[in-house]
């Protein structure tokens, strides 16, 4: 029933935006100001106490289904929209109007998000949001999420991006010719008229987005008028959507709307993280906009006027096409398989992933849930490899592997994991109270259901105790395994006599201490060789480094003892790469090189979240983002330059600089430790510490094996 009544989300209210009175060009005087939009008697959440966080915004040219999106996407239980479109809301925000750029255009951008405006603009859709329900948001919430579509917002992307850094953007995708033959009915039915006595403008009232170039329409036939009207805001809309990161943006199909609605609208609400607990099925209900029902065929009562005016914009339609179906950054993202047991709950028997993951409800969101970019699980075939990344908040290292060209991640139960370290068919797990060291056994590997799809199974042969010294990064050199021991402020290995052996420490550091004095964390070697350390201040007092967290942060030599370079944001997972020393600047949430000749540093990419974790592949960098937690981490610049911040892996093309996609993690994973790459590995599996493999697993040397093998099989 519900999906049959929906309440009314959009008003056409097009013709009725508050704008100043106009007359003629020829005597038109100067415009007078419009009102600003009025606002309820009583505001019911104020601005003070409640701020929009991660709006969504649906932008699209005029006539795409974006109505339709609109209205289905505010059945989410997580969303707030303000009922209408916000054509009278944003253009009574002074100096919004168009009036006062002389009716140029609809466009608006960064430099247009003043102080003011930004919060008059702020206070008026808190002033006037309502969730699915008509319930007005909680005044008590310190968050909400906006749902937010109008046709002339495809004009004002960098405005938007600038109030709201956190937004995110939905592109709905239909074909051209069905756009441009709907905006011809929209025109020719006048019930979208904007701007009616437009200076200058002669022929019919002026319908929809304010373009623009409108000028040089004067006198067109509508065909024509229309057609350049839907290419001019597609290239713009698509020129200002490229400048953003890709995890800001995504595709919708307009087609996949009407024909699966529950997959499409379930894929994006995994895009915006929003939640979704209803069931959908074609066709929906028709949107309050809607001139005719749907019918894929229905351009074809303009066939002949758009065989003329196509191909004045073939070029356009033809790049809306390859942004629609690009691989990797412009494409929707999908959800993650996710594994079927919750933290700290004894796993059931393995089951076969599912083809779709669960659906997201808002009484009983899936713990693990997550989504990412298509280029990840692509880069990851390529590759031939897999991830491994640890989180130690939630107690598990996650492997991260390529699986039908769609993303798998296989969660296992670890206590506290942080530092990773890869050898050739070995590995090492720091963890709260132990170092786990694996074996990959192939031989297991073959065993695994379903048959011959793992190409490696990574199963724990020694566990050392070391006790709480806050193992931080770990790494394979001489002298076997070397450890960040961050509580006790140095390096150290293991043996099977002591818990560790200290093997160096920072000159600053006077003696062993169970204090964290300069919160040691990150280890580079180069040629089997510790050289670099990262921590997060000079000190040599019992967790001194805190006071100056924000900037006290340095890269040592190990060898000479020196300071490479001082004066970093909380810096962590220093890597020797292609020659160079690159650094991830936490506190920046920031990727960067550091010359060691003359410590300078070079930032490469801005990421948002706090960067920790990084492993290379060719050009690509693979970087751990968390969200970091106020109590610990505030005061920082990241903190500062964005209020939401991301958790997940990110990939970054370092000869570039520029984000190529992503798996971003929610609810219960907030926090990235280490992230480390298995070369070579496309789909391996990682045994929990108490596993149910180790039970009949063994290695024996060649001679017992075979004496194994003969009174196993009487040969």
């Amino acid at each position: 029933i519900r999906q049959m009544v929906i309440r009314p989300a959009l008003n056409p209210d097009v013709s009725v935006s508050p704008r100043p009175s106009v007359v003629p060009a020829a005597v038109a005087p100067r415009p007078t100001p419009p009102t600003t939009a009025s606002t309820p008697a009583t505001t019911r959440v104020s601005s003070a106490q409640t701020r929009i966080g991660q709006p969504i915004f649906i932008v699209s040219p005029p006539r795409s289904g974006s109505s339709l999106l609109f209205e289905t996407l505010a059945q989410s239980p997580t969303v707030y929209t303000i009922g209408k479109e916000s054509h009278a809301l944003i253009e009574g925000t002074p100096h919004l109007h168009p009036a006062y750029r002389a009716f140029a255009s609809n466009r608006l951008m960064a430099a247009d998000a003043t102080a003011d405006t930004a919060e008059q603009l702020r206070a008026a859709f808190l002033a006037q949001m309502s969730d699915r329900d008509s319930q007005a948001p909680d005044p008590r919430m310190a968050s909400v999420r906006l749902l937010e579509k109008t046709p002339k917002n495809a004009l004002r992307v960098p405005f938007f991006q600038t109030i709201f850094p956190d937004a995110v953007f939905i592109y709905l995708y239909r074909d051209p010719r069905e756009e441009i033959s709907s905006m011809m009915e929209a025109w020719r039915s006048g019930r979208f008229v904007t701007y009616p006595q437009l200076p200058g403008w002669t022929g019919q009232p002026w319908s929809l987005v304010l373009v623009p170039g409108w000028q040089e329409m004067i006198g067109k036939p509508l065909a024509e008028i229309v057609a350049r009207q839907w290419a001019t805001t597609t290239q713009v809309l698509l020129d200002d959507l490229e400048r953003l990161p890709p995890e800001q943006w995504c595709v919708a199909s307009y087609d996949r709307l009407v024909s699966d609605p529950q997959t499409e609208v379930e894929r994006l609400c995994g895009f915006v993280n929003i939640a979704w607990d209803r069931h959908l099925t074609a066709p929906l209900p028709l949107a309050r906009h809607t001139l005719t029902p749907p019918d894929p065929e229905k351009w074809r009562q303009n066939e002949a006027a758009l065989a003329e005016v196509l191909p004045l914009v073939a070029d356009v339609a033809a790049r809306a096409r390859d942004f629609f179906a690009r691989v990797p950054v412009a494409m929707p993202i999908r959800r993650v398989v996710l594994p079927p047991r919750p933290v700290h709950t004894p796993p059931p028997s393995p089951s076969p992933a599912l083809s779709h993951p669960p659906r997201s409800t808002a009484d009983q969101p899936h713990p693990f849930r997550s989504s990412y970019t298509a280029s990840v699980p692509e880069l990851l075939r390529r590759l031939h490899s897999s991830l491994l990344v640890s989180t130690y908040q939630s107690g598990h290292v996650i492997t991260v592997r390529e699986d039908g060209g769609q993303l798998n991640t296989h969660f296992r139960n670890f206590q506290s994991p942080m530092g990773i370290a890869v050898g050739p068919q070995y590995l090492a797990i720091g963890t709260q109270h132990h170092v786990w060291e694996y074996r990959n056994q192939p031989a297991v590997a073959r065993k695994l259901d379903p048959p011959g799809k793992h190409d490696a199974c990574f199963l724990p042969r020694a566990a050392h105790i070391t006790g709480d010294i806050r193992i931080h990064e770990l790494a394979f050199a001489e002298q076997g395994l070397w450890l960040v021991n961050t509580r006790f402020s140095c390096l150290c290995t293991l043996d099977g006599a002591h818990s560790f052996v200290p093997r160096w420490r920072p000159r600053f550091v006077s003696h062993l201490a169970a204090e964290d004095r300069c919160h040691l964390n990150g280890i580079a070697v180069i040629d089997q060789r510790v050289r670099f350390v990262t921590a997060l201040g000079q000190t040599n007092t019992a967790n001194g480094w805190r006071e100056r967290k924000a900037s006290g942060g340095c890269v040592i030599d190990v060898e000479s003892g020196e300071i490479v370079v001082a004066g970093l944001s909380m810096p962590h997972s220093p890597r020797w790469y292609d020659g160079r020393l690159w650094v991830l600047e936490s506190g920046k949430g920031t990727l960067a090189t550091l010359d060691i000749g003359s410590g300078r540093i070079d930032t490469v990419a801005a990421l948002p979240g706090f960067t920790r974790g990084l492993a290379f592949a060719g050009p690509y960098a693979f970087i751990g983002l968390s969200q970091v937690r106020e109590s610990v981490f505030g005061g920082i610049p990241l903190t500062e330059r964005l209020q939401e911040r991301a958790c997940g892996v990110w990939v970054v093309n370092i000869q570039s600089g520029k984000i190529v996609g992503f798996v971003r993690f929610a609810d219960a994973i907030q926090e990235i430790f280490d992230i480390q790459l298995l070369a070579g590995l496309r789909f391996p599996d990682l045994s929990d510490p108490d596993g149910e493999l180790i039970g009949g697993a063994y290695v024996l040397p060649t001679a017992a094996l075979a004496e194994v093998w003969q009174s196993m099989t009487g040969n």
